[in-house]
């Protein structure tokens, strides 16, 4: 696959308005060739009508954007683009390569090429000797890894998956985990719509935070979630020891807790040495980033709705 260099999905200031309902009100973001790009918020807060637009499925009411570098809505550029949605069915008397060939001829997948377009994709979500099963024999988790299949079937320039581990036991999850950066690597744009941040924090490479049709927060993990901290639980520390502690960087006290702000790791064991040194006892060190499920929580100011169980 060649990668562009455009954006994959580019909108600004989209809109889309039910009624006297603003589901999108203003929206905007971009999504990069090769990476996977989270797309999180809660119930309502205008994620589903946000993958309808990008894929021509409603017209907005605002804005603009494009898809593969064509406007929304454009039917070339959707048969280049995988979808799984959250809710999906298949029909359970077909077996699973049917399945495939229906999909296949809905997006126009050359019939010479497609027996071993069909083993690649079955092969890479871990279903390669189900290929002649119904699908009614499969579990919920096996059909999830159908939809995916499905998804991935002609290896697209853009992936949209929604919730796709929500059917799967933790075994299940790393290895979807494993089949997204495949996909990647081979230059797919990967834009999930997930529920489980611990997921996404894993995986994704860039994350767009949504609330009440807006885009709150978008860019890097380490940009969204804020500086690395590392926080020494230890015996208080005069003005003095504080003072001469400015050497390791920026320094906040919370309680009982020394906050360094971008502490560099190698540098810890000396901060540790320092303490030690001016009589402090330590009781933790413990370095890290704010948990993405807190960085949502004060951006949102509402909880992540519960994963599907």
């Amino acid at each position: 696959m060649t990668r562009s260099t455009e954006p994959v999905i580019d909108v600004t200031d989209l809109r889309k308005r039910y009624g006297r309902v603003d589901a999108l009100a203003g929206l905007t973001m971009a999504v990069q060739p090769g990476e996977i790009f989270g797309f999180l918020g809660p119930n309502g807060a205008g994620k589903t009508t946000t993958v309808k637009l990008l894929l021509g499925l409603a017209r907005p009411s605002g804005g603009r954007g494009t898809l593969l570098g064509e406007p929304l809505g454009d039917r070339e550029a959707r048969r280049r683009v995988g979808y799984l949605p959250e809710l999906f069915r298949f029909q359970p008397w077909l077996r699973a390569r049917e399945v495939l060939a229906l999909h296949a001829d809905l997006i126009g997948l050359p019939g010479a090429d497609r027996a071993r377009r069909f083993e690649d994709s079955l092969g890479l979500v871990g279903l390669a000797d189900r290929a002649g099963s119904a699908v009614g024999t499969f579990s919920k988790g096996m059909q999830q890894r159908l939809g995916l299949g499905v998804a991935l079937l002609g290896e697209p320039a853009l992936v949209i998956l929604d919730e796709p581990t929500s059917a799967l036991d933790p075994i299940g999850r790393i290895d979807v985990r494993a089949i997204l950066r495949t996909a990647r690597e081979r230059g797919a744009a990967i834009f999930l719509n997930s529920h489980l941040l611990s997921e996404v924090e894993q995986v994704c490479d860039r994350v767009a935070i949504v609330d009440r049709g807006r885009v709150v927060a978008e860019g890097t993990l380490a940009a969204v979630l804020g500086a690395q901290e590392t926080r020494v639980r230890c015996e208080a520390v005069d003005p003095a020891g504080l003072a001469s502690l400015a050497a390791f960087g920026p320094l906040r006290v919370e309680g009982r807790e020394l906050v360094f702000v971008d502490l560099l790791e190698p540098r810890v064991p000396d901060l540790v040495a320092a303490l030690v040194d001016l009589g402090v006892r330590i009781q933790a060190v413990v370095s890290g980033r704010e948990s993405l499920e807190r960085r949502f929580l004060e951006l949102v100011g509402h909880p992540p709705p519960e994963a599907p169980t």
